[in-house]
């Protein structure tokens, strides 16, 4: 993509899961290596909402965490507005993370219960060196605080004061107030109630608007992406097996676990539309099956699935690694 905000090329994360190396030694056992992520490569472009999703251990959280620095690639590469993030160090990547920011999953957790919200929300202003005296900054969280649908006085409270939706707009007040471009959302409506999730996305869609911001948005709620994403990668067991655009995505999946994963939404209008039961399970990342991941679980198996992994192609208007698609 010619005007991408963010470029992920061949993106890999390994974790050394051994035991100590003595244990090693006496229980004649070798190293265990797992692959979180492997050889991922997508990108974002500007204003836009790319989602990723996926079951639990599929890899979007290790993605969303490398992107923002939390944790470094083991290969590949990672370019914010054609700047590598990978090499980048001193004042150029202290000047890049003024440019991004997250939100994390559980609102509660990520915001420091000793401190209160105005200074929780000024922290970034003062980190990154904004411009501005402490009545500029205190008049910045005020107006940050009612963008988000609080009021200038919940600026004196502690986190533990407010419910789960009004942290997590706390947590995005948080976010904004740095003026990032582009931000990572790692699964943020999860730990709120199904009434309050509503909320926060439609706010989250209009301060996208307001101020031009360019999401990653990281979920395993379809319903979610689908209010959500303007593109959707699909992850499996670490790997990118299709990415498409969100409405035709859900209009036309290519991939059989794409099919799978929109199998299991609830069918809520009462279309009568053919399931078919979700089967198996996602396979141990430490030993994964040969072959395509996700040839235990496929009708559509055969043999060259088993012995060779598939790679993202297009086909069509999607990308989808899949040998069943080449026919």
């Amino acid at each position: 993509m010619s005007d991408a905000l963010v470029q992920i090329n061949n993106l890999t994360r390994v974790f050394d899961v051994s035991k100590p190396w003595l244990n090693r030694v006496i229980e004649r056992e070798e190293k265990k290596l797992l692959t979180a992520v492997n050889d991922v490569s997508f990108s974002i472009g500007k204003g836009e909402t790319f989602a990723l999703v996926g079951e639990s251990g599929s890899g979007k959280s290790t993605i969303a965490k490398m992107v923002v620095g939390l944790l470094k690639a083991t290969e590949g590469e990672i370019l914010f507005d054609g700047n590598a993030m990978t090499t980048a160090g001193g004042a150029q990547m202290r000047e890049l993370r003024s440019r991004f920011q997250m939100i994390f999953q559980d609102p509660f957790a990520s915001l420091n219960p000793r401190w209160r919200v105005k200074d929780i929300i000024a922290e970034p202003i003062r980190t990154f060196g904004l411009k501005g005296d402490n009545t500029t900054v205190e008049k910045r969280v005020d107006e940050l605080l009612e963008t988000v649908g609080l009021s200038s006085a919940d600026g004196s409270k502690f986190p533990h004061e407010f419910s789960g939706g009004q942290r997590q707009r706390v947590a995005i007040a948080r976010a904004l107030s740095a003026r990032p471009e582009f931000i990572v959302c790692d699964e943020p409506t999860s730990a709120l109630d199904v009434s309050v999730q509503a909320q926060i996305l439609n706010l989250m869609r209009d301060l996208q608007d307001e101020f031009g911001l360019t999401y990653l948005f990281i979920s395993h709620d379809l319903s979610v992406v689908r209010h959500m994403a303007t593109r959707i990668g699909v992850l499996y067991l670490g790997k990118l097996v299709e990415v498409q655009e969100g409405k035709e995505l859900f209009k036309n999946p290519q991939h059989p676990y794409t099919k799978l994963l929109l199998d299991a939404v609830p069918d809520l209008e009462m279309t009568g539309r053919k399931r078919k039961q979700v089967e198996g399970e996602i396979p141990n990342p430490i030993d994964p099956p040969s072959g395509c991941a996700f040839h235990p679980r496929c009708s559509l198996v055969h043999d060259r699935c088993k012995q060779e992994a598939p790679v993202l192609k297009t086909h069509g208007k999607c990308e989808a690694a899949c040998f069943a698609l080449e026919k």
